[in-house]
C-alpha cells in the first residue's frame, strides 16, 4: 500500500513539474485581440512550446476568434473552421508542436489584419503535455492581463513556480514528505 502511495506521488509530482513550465500568453497584450492591435509585433520575440496557452480577450459583442488551417488563414475564410468562439475569453492550449493559425470570424477584420499565427516548438522537457480540451472558454475577468511587453503572461501561481525548478521540486517533495511520511493524510 505504501509503495502505491509512493508510485502515485511521483507521479503527480512529474505532472506537476510540467505544468510548471507552462506559459499563459494574452494576445495583443492590454490592447487584447482587437482590429486595432499590432498582432504582427506581438508575436515577433515570442516563444511558444507544447503545453503553453493562448488567451484571447475580445468583445464578444462584435469580436470573436476562430482557429483554422494555413489556407483558411491566408485567404481569411472560415467557413471550415476548426474551432470558433464568441464569448469574450477564450482560451486554446498549444497541445502538441507546429502551426497555429487564428484569425477574427469578421472575415473585414482579418483582412484588417486581425489574425494570428504562432509556431509551436516542443517541450524541452521530454514529457508529452496533459491533454487538454482544444479550446476551453471561460468567464470574464478569470484572465490576467498584462503590459505592453514581449514577457509572456504568468498567471500568479505559476509565477509564483517560476522562480526555478529545484525550488518548484523541492516544495512539491515537501508537501509530498508532509502528505506521505508526515502524518496529514
Amino acid at each position: 500500500m505504501a509503495s502505491l502511495r509512493l508510485l502515485g506521488f511521483l507521479g503527480t509530482l512529474i505532472c506537476l513539474s510540467v505544468a510548471c513550465r507552462a506559459t499563459m500568453y494574452t494576445v495583443g497584450d492590454t490592447a487584447g485581440w482587437d482590429i486595432s492591435s499590432d498582432l504582427d509585433s506581438w508575436v515577433t520575440g515570442k516563444r511558444f512550446v507544447a503545453g503553453d496557452v493562448l488567451a484571447f480577450q475580445y468583445s464578444s459583442s462584435s469580436d470573436s476568434v476562430c482557429e483554422v488551417t494555413k489556407k483558411e488563414f491566408d485567404g481569411c475564410d472560415t467557413s471550415n473552421a476548426i474551432l470558433k468562439s464568441t464569448s469574450g475569453n477564450t482560451t486554446f492550449p498549444l497541445t502538441k508542436p507546429g502551426e497555429r493559425y487564428f484569425v477574427c470570424c469578421n472575415r473585414l477584420y482579418c483582412l484588417g489584419g486581425m489574425k494570428l499565427h504562432v509556431h509551436v516548438e516542443p517541450n524541452s522537457t521530454n514529457a508529452s503535455p496533459v491533454a487538454a480540451p482544444e479550446a476551453a472558454r471561460r468567464p470574464a475577468g478569470l484572465l490576467p492581463r498584462t503590459s505592453r511587453s514581449t514577457q509572456p503572461v504568468l498567471s500568479s501561481s505559476a509565477k509564483f513556480l517560476e522562480v526555478a525548478d529545484p525550488f518548484c521540486l523541492f516544495l512539491l517533495g515537501f508537501l509530498g514528505y508532509l502528505i506521505l511520511g508526515g502524518g496529514i493524510i
